[in-house]
């Protein structure tokens, strides 16, 4: 049983508009997988082949198969290197747009090219149902056989595991000193003997896991205050408002904050302020 499909196309256009509809609207699972793999892994080498090769007789169905796979594993990081050259920079958007784009131009073409050729000449997808015989094929077809089994086998094995791989990011904790008011303005810049001053610090826990922390507060080298020991899972966040003040006049008194991890003797995080002192 011999069937032709004539405009293919119409189909790629279609599973690749599906795809970003279940994208925009934030729609996972099993669908949105399988619409992904080929979006990223064959259409836009499919559509480049078959712009470049619109005639029936140009290549042979199987080289423009693996043709397809291998421009497109290599056409999509080309495409996320000149993202991360704009502002808008290598995220799912921007790169699901660039290949919706790419591949409707690239279609466009390939309808255009195969419209100025007659109907014989030109290319369509056929699907031969009767059993095919591997001692048929030559050597090229078979190694270009092999070839495109394995590539699709590795792209579609490294796909799912990323895909399924939880990312884990940078690990770090992020300690931080805000004015009274509750912004990254309005420190306390001077202040008289015997004056209490307050400041609000922050910790946040981005290390993928629970941390017990302990800050202090310093003034010249000795230590005012001690906070904690208090833990935070991660992305726990906790603000707390401290005070210092000093008895004796003093320029330029350095007021210094510091954010330990776990009991660990040396600071993980120092911050400080520069204080003048009156009477």
């Amino acid at each position: 049983m011999r069937i032709e499909i004539k405009n293919e196309f119409s189909f790629i256009l279609f599973l690749s508009v599906t795809l970003a509809i279940l994208i925009v609207f934030d729609i996972n699972g099993t669908a949105r997988v399988a619409l992904g793999l080929p979006f990223v892994l064959f259409f836009p080498g499919y559509a480049l082949i078959a712009a470049l090769f619109p005639a029936r007789g140009d290549i042979d169905d199987i080289e423009r198969v693996a043709l397809s796979f291998g421009l497109s594993i290599a056409v999509v990081p080309l495409l996320g290197l000149m993202l991360n050259y704009t502002p808008w920079g290598i995220r799912l958007y921007p790169v699901l747009l660039t290949l919706l784009i790419l591949t409707i131009l690239l279609s466009v073409i390939t309808v255009y090219r195969r419209n100025k050729l007659s109907f014989e000449e030109r290319f369509m997808v056929t699907l031969n149902l009767k059993t095919i015989k591997w001692g048929s094929f030559s050597r090229l077809d078979k190694i270009l056989s092999v070839a495109l089994v394995g590539t699709i086998i590795f792209a579609v094995g490294s796909l799912y595991y990323v895909a399924t791989t939880p990312k884990v990011g940078e690990k770090f904790t992020e300690f931080y000193i805000l004015g009274p008011g509750g912004k990254a303005e309005g420190y306390p810049r001077d202040m008289k003997t015997g004056e209490e001053k307050e400041v609000i610090l922050g910790t946040v826990n981005h290390e993928h896991r629970p941390v017990s922390y302990t800050a202090e507060v310093r003034v010249n080298g000795y230590v005012k205050k001690r906070l904690g020991p208090f833990e935070l899972n991660h992305e726990g966040k906790r603000e707390e408002t401290v005070s210092f003040s000093a008895n004796e006049p003093h320029e330029n008194m350095k007021v210094e904050f510091l954010l330990f991890k776990n009991g660990e003797s040396d600071p993980y995080r120092s911050l400080h302020l520069w204080v003048d002192v009156r009477e």
